[in-house]
């Protein structure tokens, strides 16, 4: 199991390889500068989420570290070094709330996460073919016990493939969102209303660096230059509040 270790290296010369030697000379903030111009020049990769998160964390930007490890997650599930790191960098943040999902949410989402969307879309365009391959059999067929097997295989083809398209759009869906965010900044409140706290009153509670919330809507407030954009946001499936945005990172 690989924790925090070395950077994955890169097939070719490119700021992702600076970053890689930057890094295994623990020149870690110089690393993120690097692995951060890599996603700049040259577009999203997951490998390189990951190394930005490791240096991220190497530093002790623990809020943003979960970002780039959650990012590479999104481009593909099924990294598990990016997983690995993410449980172990959760499990030190001070707020962890509970999981309170159901059983069947949690299993499709472990379903999901077990194939990359693309993976998704040729499963269901397999069992597509194999679908018309059952129709083909049931309508040309001649042998009574044949045709039951087209008939009945079909049915069965028919719901795995439409539960794997459905997969895949929704993997896909997940993919292009943006409506997580992690605290990136020490501590922030959460605050019943979009302004500064006027008194202790308006505090919920306070939550910090590397908290997942779910971004539910925002408002812009330009009269206030040091929060000019606050998110309404839910914590855990249920507790909903406002925090300033300045202090969160879209995933």
């Amino acid at each position: 199991m690989i924790l925090l270790a070395g950077a994955a290296t890169s097939a070719i010369a490119s700021p992702a390889t600076a970053g890689d030697s930057l890094y295994n000379n623990e020149q870690f903030r110089d690393a993120a500068s690097m692995y951060e111009r890599s996603l700049n020049e040259e577009g999203p990769s997951a490998d390189t989420y990951y190394n930005l998160g490791n240096a991220y964390f190497r530093t002790g930007q623990t809020g943003r570290a979960v970002v780039a490890y959650e990012r590479a997650l999104k481009l593909d599930p099924t990294h598990e070094d990016a997983r690995t790191n993410l449980e172990f960098v959760n499990s030190r943040i001070a707020d962890r709330p509970e999981d309170d999902s159901s059983f069947l949410s949690n299993l499709q989402r472990h379903v999901s996460d077990s194939l990359t969307a693309n993976a998704w879309a040729w499963c269901a365009l397999a069992l597509f073919a194999m679908l018309l391959g059952a129709v083909a059999v049931y309508i040309f067929a001649t042998g009574v016990s044949v045709r039951k097997f087209g008939f009945f295989g079909g049915i069965v083809l028919c719901v795995l493939f439409v539960y794997t398209l459905s997969t895949a759009l929704a993997s896909a869906s997940y993919a292009r969102s943006h409506g997580s965010a992690v605290v990136i900044v020490p501590t922030t409140y959460l605050s019943s209303s979009p302004r500064p706290s006027a008194g202790s009153s308006d505090k919920l509670v306070a939550i910090h660096e590397g908290t997942k919330v779910e971004v539910i809507d925002s408002i812009s407030t330009p009269d206030d230059p040091s929060s000019p954009k606050w998110y309404n946001v839910k914590i855990n499936n249920s507790t909903k509040a406002w925090l300033r945005a300045v202090d969160v990172e879209k995933i």
